[in-house]
């Protein structure tokens, strides 16, 4: 027989001590993770759940748009299509003797035409008295395949952008009537595309040169049945994606550096990171008065070890100083601003932080009275009055509002109120101060890491649709075209023209690092 669920005793204002409202926030965290767990489980036996409908806010943002936008004239919605073909259509009645012809009253009809087209090029052929033969020649852009630029252009297409998943376009095309196997279309997406992979490669150095900050952010990417990592590095002006086994500093510090040779240097700006870091006055000291000549991780790894430096986190604070230092004598300024959420592989260079995700945590916690409700939202609605304070700075910044602002933030997160948790959340906001306030000595940094968050999402739901990556090349060529295309969409160009002009031997479009670079004016 099953025991009743024993009911919590009723608690009255002077009953909450530091240790029950502890224990009150674990109860009701609970809460909400077991509904999770039943809504998963039914949703594993078939059942519905109930769903979460958030309230519309299309009238509201209809009625804003109607408001701003003053009524004209309709444009007309065929005037600027290009017509392929002309049909003239007489009327089925015999017209009559004395009808006038007044003309045509045009109809515009759009549609696409899909299906396979096969060519067979008959190369002549003469031999000569010698015995050698003259043939004739393919055309550069069929040269190497049996299969058609559009064809491929198609493929790539589906398959990177419209997210189709292998077996499903596999089966398209032979709903078309194109004649391949599932592994010669694996060839075809995975195969002798150096020419992206190559200009995937100039993204990174051409965003870095061009930009005074970038954002960052990492997700899961499982990879031949391991868990893995995706980093994503941008800004407004490019993308670049890196799948990878680890999100550490070290690896983000590598991937900075494109992740060629893994260059290091230890220099003043290498010895100031391990300074902040902590590292022994005396090995610091040691590093200085050598000349240490390592120009990889696995070299300065070798240095290390022949020096007695064996403990694991002074050889890490090392080799993330010595990356930091290559990357620095490679051009990239100590002060370059890099964007996150405040994971901390990131912390690096000029460090600044998300508000949004640093007022997350506020918004996360689960108050368990009125007063505690109202602790929650009184702050809440503090830290958005200074977020619309900064963005007002970014527009016009001013010397007077500094000081204020900072005495504003500091006030804040020195707050006590009845809700302990939420105490040390705001203990927590205080100690990144430096990090959310750049933009006062900074004003074109954004003030949140939205950016890399959209981007991202691209690389996470191609992953949830296709699942992992099982060979190399097959993760090379989804972090290629995960940067070329959100690349080419921050530049107004589109995907699929970009891929069938790559695939073509003129290459009219210019290489996307020229975009890059020609924005180098922008705030980016």
């Amino acid at each position: 027989m099953n025991k009743p669920k024993p009911k919590l005793p009723r608690l009255i204002e002077k009953d909450y001590t530091p240790l029950v409202s502890q224990l009150m926030e674990v109860v009701a965290w609970d809460k909400e993770r077991i509904k999770e767990l039943e809504d998963e489980i039914l949703k594993l036996k078939g059942e519905t759940v109930k769903p979460t409908i958030k309230p519309s806010k299309m009238e509201k943002e209809t009625a804003v748009k109607e408001a701003e936008s003053p009524k004209g004239k309709k444009r007309s919605k065929t005037a600027e299509l290009e017509i392929d073909e002309t049909i003239v259509v007489q009327p089925e009645e015999v017209i009559p003797a004395g009808a006038v012809f007044k003309g045509y009253r045009d109809v515009i009809i759009q549609d696409i035409i899909l299906k396979k087209h096969t060519l067979c090029y008959r190369l002549a052929q003469y031999q000569q008295e010698d015995g050698r033969y003259i043939s004739g020649q393919l055309p550069k852009e069929q040269k190497g395949s049996h299969f058609g630029r559009n064809l491929r252009c198609f493929i790539l297409y589906q398959y990177h952008h419209q997210h189709v998943t292998q077996p499903l376009l596999h089966q398209h095309l032979k709903d078309l009537g194109i004649d391949l196997s599932s592994g010669c279309l694996s060839q075809l997406i995975t195969q002798n595309l150096d020419v992206f992979h190559q200009e995937k490669d100039t993204l990174l150095p051409a965003g870095l040169s061009a930009s005074r900050y970038i954002h960052t952010d990492d997700t899961g990417a499982r990879h031949a049945g391991k868990n893995g990592y995706c980093t994503h590095i941008g800004n407004e002006g490019f993308a670049w994606f890196a799948s990878t086994e680890s999100k550490s500093r070290i690896n983000f510090l590598t991937l900075l550096g494109t992740g060629a040779a893994h260059n290091v240097d230890i220099n003043v700006s290498a010895l100031a990171y391990m300074a902040r870091q902590r590292l022994p006055q005396s090995l610091r000291e040691q590093l200085s008065d050598m000349t240490v000549e390592c120009k990889t991780i696995a070299a300065l790894e070798t240095w290390l070890a022949s020096q007695q430096i064996t403990r694991q986190r002074y050889r890490k604070i090392i080799i993330e100083g010595a990356l930091i230092g290559g990357l620095v004598a490679r051009g990239i300024p100590i002060d370059f601003s890099i964007i996150s959420d405040d994971a901390g592989q990131f912390a690096v260079f000029d460090h600044a932080l998300c508000w949004i995700h640093a007022e997350r945590i506020i918004n996360r916690l689960i108050p368990l009275n009125d007063c505690q409700a109202k602790a929650v939202d009184d702050v809440r609605s503090q830290i958005w009055s200074l977020y619309g304070d900064l963005k007002s700075y970014k527009l016009n910044p001013s010397l007077c509002q500094i000081d204020d602002i900072k005495q504003r933030f500091q006030a804040l997160c020195t707050t006590k109120t009845c809700y302990a948790t939420l105490n040390q959340a705001l203990k927590r906001m205080g100690k990144n101060q430096y990090e959310l306030l750049r933009v006062l000595d900074k004003p074109y940094l954004p003030l949140h890491n939205n950016l890399s968050e959209r981007d991202i999402r691209e690389y996470v739901k191609k992953r949830k649709i296709s699942g992992s990556t099982r060979s190399e090349l097959g993760r090379r060529c989804r972090d290629t075209f995960a940067s070329l295309k959100k690349t080419c969409l921050k530049h107004g160009i589109s995907f699929g023209f970009y891929l069938k002009d790559r695939l073509s031997p003129e290459q009219k479009i210019p290489p996307l690092a020229d975009f890059i670079l020609a924005r180098a004016t922008c705030n980016y």
